[in-house]
């Protein structure tokens, strides 16, 4: 047998002996097994009551450790974000304002952390709650561990409040909030300074205004983050009471370079619109320098420092600054005016105070709309109502009024009466260029509002009835004169004023051919004066009668004394009483004294060259030649000379001031009448 073969024999022996062993070792255990498996089996049934008799309520615990776990994470996040809020409390007392951005990124992240504080404090405390519900009425449960539960409660509670009381008086918020609120009136108030507003005689310059121009834009870069965080704590009101203050404040200093204490005047200390002229004047100036050059700039500033509040607070802000600046006295002072007793000056006023709100129309719309300036928005529309119905009112009844003159006596020396002085010259102006617009647009409004359609050429049709009522005046006030001659003076007077009406806004609207009727008219009636006054002095120099022998020249020397007697009565009692007539047109009056010169000198010299050898002859006869050729000639030259040229220019502006009142006057008391 091979020697291979005999190994693998051996090794396979010594396997079957080993599975031997293992297989007595086997039947060894499992017989002990066996005894053990027997054993068991007659404890299960005491186990089983044993089992029962365990207390279910133990198994609580494993239902709250899913919420033990959830609750870990919270709450230790809240220790660490607690120690952050302290030293970021200790952080901002100590900051300083030098850098106010730094500051403000301080505080920004302080609140933030608080928020998380108070965001972890919140979820911490919403898993113990679910913790002590489960815990709750549990036997098994030892007291230490319901009571830790609560403590951690109370303390979480107290840690979650932090974010409300930092914002109480005391809290680290509110100090801070303090400090800015401080800080930011400190830098309203250093940037605010009072310049003098002066108003010109011209319409205020235009210019762009920006809110920079009243405030550097570093500083309004430094406010307006400030008040982000004021706005974020519920103290943007704060922030704008004091805003408004300090700037509504020098806006006020600043009006006083104007001088506008006529704006508190009361409707009472007052009779009517003259007693106010000038200071409406100054009132249509004042408003649109103010308007525009402190107002305007004003808005550009709110809305510059409040950019990011949103535009409604911004005009908010600049209303209330408006309202405590005084913009309300401009419109009451307007309002007043528009109340005064009726005369036709005060349409004049109405219409500069409309002109005037028309042509910042634009600027009040944009600075004063939306609902924060409801108060001026309806001021200023009631104003305009006023304005408008006073105007109109008045402007209708001017033919009226002018007809209500006629009962009135005509000037007694033959001049043109200051009722027609003053028409004509109110009529030009509300025809001028400055007047005329404004009064169609009133005309306009006031007819949409009865909703009428307003018809070209209204206006214009009004003023020839007031023109036309004026020459049926003249026509009765022409007949009431008792002196005929006086009575064509009167009208040639008259006629010569409307031709002077040439090249004027009245004239042009009249026409020429009404302005060539009046030139005929005026050398008419000067032609008819000459012939009736004077005409009767050619009689007294006929020399009928006087010659008694042509042939030896033989004179009836006592009708030459009684023709010259009468000639010089009767010539000193006219010149003595037309030396009180007037004819104010100088070109006129040298025209007249010149017809006069011609159609009268030459009979009187060819007279005194007749007779004059005569009566010189006579020892007697000189005291009847009373006025040689040349004085006569000079004071027939000298006639018609009016009052006012004698007193000089100063004089001649109060005269013409005297009829304006006093026209102005007699209209007052007949509109106030009617």
């Amino acid at each position: 047998m091979a020697k291979g073969s005999l190994e693998r024999l051996v090794a396979v022996r010594e396997l079957l002996n080993s599975s031997l062993e293992k297989s007595r070792a086997l039947d060894l255990g499992l017989d002990k097994t066996g005894q053990r498996l027997d054993e068991i089996k007659e404890r299960l049934p005491s186990l089983e009551d044993d089992f029962r008799c365990l207390p279910m309520q133990k198994c609580s615990y494993v239902a709250v450790r899913n919420q033990i776990d959830s609750a870990i994470g919270p709450a230790a996040a809240v220790l660490k974000v607690y120690d952050a809020v302290k030293e970021l409390e200790k952080s901002l007392s100590s900051e300083s304002f030098s850098d106010i951005f730094s500051y403000l990124s301080v505080m920004k992240r302080l609140e933030e952390a608080i928020k998380f504080l108070a965001d972890n404090c919140r979820l911490a405390i919403q898993w113990l709650e679910g913790i002590a519900q489960a815990l709750e009425g549990n036997v098994a449960v030892n007291h230490r561990y319901n009571c830790s539960v609560e403590k951690c409660l109370r303390i979480l509670r107290q840690l979650q409040a932090v974010e409300s009381s930092a914002r109480l008086n005391g809290g680290s918020l509110f100090g801070a909030l303090e400090r800015l609120e401080s800080e930011f009136i400190q830098l309203v108030t250093e940037n605010t300074t009072p310049f003098a507003l002066v108003a010109s005689s011209s319409s205020p310059r235009k210019q762009a205004c920006t809110g920079s121009s009243l405030m550097p834009e570093a500083v309004i870069q430094k406010l307006q983050p400030i008040i982000e965080r004021l706005k974020a704590h519920s103290r943007l009101d704060n922030c704008i009471s004091s805003y408004v203050e300090v700037r509504s404040l020098n806006i006020r200093k600043c009006l006083q370079h104007l001088d506008l204490e006529y704006l508190e005047k009361s409707l009472t200390e007052f009779d009517d619109v003259k007693d106010i002229e000038g200071f409406i004047n100054d009132w249509c100036k004042h408003l649109e320098l103010v308007v525009k050059h402190v107002f305007e700039p004003e808005y550009r500033l709110c809305n510059d420092v409040f950019n990011n509040t949103g535009s409604n607070v911004c005009m908010r802000c600049f209303a209330k600054l408006a309202a405590q600046s005084g913009i309300h006295s401009f419109i009451q002072f307007a309002k007043n005016v528009s109340e005064t007793k009726k005369d036709p000056i005060k349409l004049l006023r109405l219409l500069e105070i409309f002109a005037a709100l028309d042509n910042l129309r634009v600027d009040f719309n944009r600075l004063f709309g939306g609902e924060a300036n409801g108060e001026i928005q309806s001021l200023t529309r009631d104003l305009i109502k006023k304005v408008v119905h006073g105007a109109c009112e008045i402007f209708w009844e001017l033919p009226l009024q002018v007809k209500l003159q006629r009962h009135n006596f005509p000037p007694s020396d033959g001049s043109v009466p200051r009722l027609v002085s003053f028409v004509t010259d109110y009529c030009n102006q509300l025809l001028a260029d400055n007047y005329k617009p404004m009064l169609t647009q009133i005309l306009v409004i006031h007819q949409s509002w009865k909703q009428e359609k307003y018809e070209e050429g209204l206006l214009t049709s009004q003023i020839y009835n007031i023109i036309k009522e004026i020459a049926l005046n003249l026509d009765a006030w022409s007949n009431s004169h008792q002196d005929i001659t006086l009575s064509f003076l009167f009208m040639m007077n008259n006629h010569c004023h409307f031709c002077s009406l040439r090249d004027t806004k009245l004239g042009d609207m009249m026409g020429d051919s009404w302005l060539k009727a009046h030139e005929q008219y005026k050398n008419y009636y000067a032609g008819l004066y000459v012939r009736e006054c004077w005409g009767k002095l050619f009689a007294l120099l006929k020399q009928d009668g006087i010659l008694l022998s042509p042939g030896r020249k033989a004179y009836n020397r006592d009708l030459l004394k009684k023709k010259l007697k009468d000639f010089n009565q009767t010539f000193d009692f006219m010149y003595k009483k037309q030396s009180y007539w007037v004819v104010s047109d100088e070109n006129l009056r040298e025209k007249l004294c010149q017809l006069v010169v011609q159609a009268f000198m030459p009979v009187y010299r060819s007279y005194l060259q007749n007779y004059g050898v005569f009566i010189e002859q006579d020892a007697s006869g000189s005291k009847y030649v009373k006025y040689t050729a040349n004085d006569l000639e000079k004071m027939l030259s000298s006639l018609f000379q009016p009052n006012l040229r004698k007193s000089g220019s100063s004089r001649r502006s109060q005269f013409i001031g005297k009829i304006r009142n006093v026209v102005t006057h007699q209209f007052h008391l007949m509109l106030t009448a009617s």
